[in-house]
């Protein structure tokens, strides 16, 4: 027996036995604070379904930025402590709790929320917060589904109203949310750029969709890009760091157009007269504020992507449920993102 099969097997052996004993190992959070702040366990309640919920067994978790600035206290949403971060999960489903009709146990399917936190064993969502994981993608690929897709096309679409024919610059490409992007642009019809910060990461963008790739870590590729687009400008620029790049992204803008605020790490100062000049807007993206009517929006779209073969995510790092404060140390400072994060229970 190979040590990674006997690996698998161990680790298979004591989820079940503590499954036995009503009991997982999971992450808690019981203070806000750095990643030294999550604490792993092995002696968790697993949780039961409630009306319209139903338990995953859990295969893959997605890590995501937003879930470091929730854990260290600094986000706009803050949960009752203790808890267990996670939104993307990908797993079969344990049982389902009553009213439930749309799914079954030993269904595969991912979400896009959870109820009790998905760096665990097992995890409660809502029904409506789950989809189908196809066979055409495994399950480290469906826990890089949720957030990254759903919020690239609410950037894109919802908030940024992109229309086939427009150009978007993907500012951070090749990331979880960037890949997305450029693969719902490229899918879509609109011409698509993309920064990233290493030689294997411009590849990356470029395998993903993007017409031209550009490395931001040098001094002068806004002049590149501006080259690049004969000085118009770009349409829309999806912004994932727009306290270092919110500036910049207004030089580089067409005549009315916008940058998406994805993500932000701290404060920036710009000159509101470069908005007059173009007359462009930023706009900020948040999932969470999404309505039940857009949720299905994005979802329809996801779907029909991976039922159509261009959504196909890019998993990157892989790390085992105890070493998640690692994780979310290198989600945040690591140079030069390749695909999603993901926990491996």
């Amino acid at each position: 027996m190979s040590q990674e099969k006997k690996a698998v097997t161990e680790s298979d052996i004591l989820i079940t036995m503590a499954a036995t004993r009503n009991v997982m190992r999971a992450v808690r959070v019981f203070e806000f604070g750095g990643p030294e702040v999550l604490k792993f366990q092995s002696d968790v309640l697993i949780p039961d379904p409630k009306e319209n919920q139903v338990l995953i067994k859990v295969r893959a978790c997605g890590v995501n930025p937003v879930e470091t600035y929730i854990r260290s206290g600094s986000y706009a949403r803050k949960p009752a402590l203790p808890y267990t971060p996670g939104s993307d999960v990908a797993g079969v489903i344990e049982s389902v709790g009553e009213h439930v009709t749309a799914f079954k146990k030993g269904d595969r399917v991912f979400t896009i929320s959870t109820v009790s936190g998905g760096y665990a064993d097992y995890a409660v969502a809502a029904a409506n917060r789950i989809f189908p994981l196809s066979d055409k993608l495994d399950f480290k690929q469906g826990a890089a589904i949720g957030i990254p897709y759903f919020t690239a096309y609410r950037a894109l679409f919802q908030k940024g109203r992109a229309k086939a024919g427009e150009s978007v610059l993907v500012h951070g490409a090749s990331g979880g949310v960037g890949i997305a992007t450029c693969q719902i642009a490229r899918a879509c019809g609109l011409k698509v750029l993309g920064t990233a910060g290493t030689e294997e990461g411009m590849n990356m963008v470029l395998r993903n969709g993007a017409h031209q790739a550009f490395n931001h870590r040098e001094a002068n590729y806004t002049d590149k890009i501006k080259e690049y687009t004969g000085m118009k400008g770009v349409d829309i620029i999806i912004e994932m760091l727009s306290n270092i790049n919110l500036a910049t992204d207004l030089q580089l803008l067409s005549y009315a157009g916008r940058v998406m605020v994805v993500g932000c790490r701290g404060p920036i100062e710009i000159n509101p007269r470069d908005t007059m000049s173009k007359e462009s807007s930023i706009i900020g993206v948040s999932l969470f504020l999404a309505t039940e009517e857009e949720m299905h929006e994005c979802a329809t779209a996801v779907l029909k992507g991976i039922e159509a073969g261009w959504l196909q995510p890019i998993v990157g790092s892989e790390y085992p449920l105890a070493e998640v404060a690692k994780a979310h140390e290198d989600i945040i400072h690591n140079s030069g993102a390749r695909g999603k994060m993901v926990l491996l229970p």
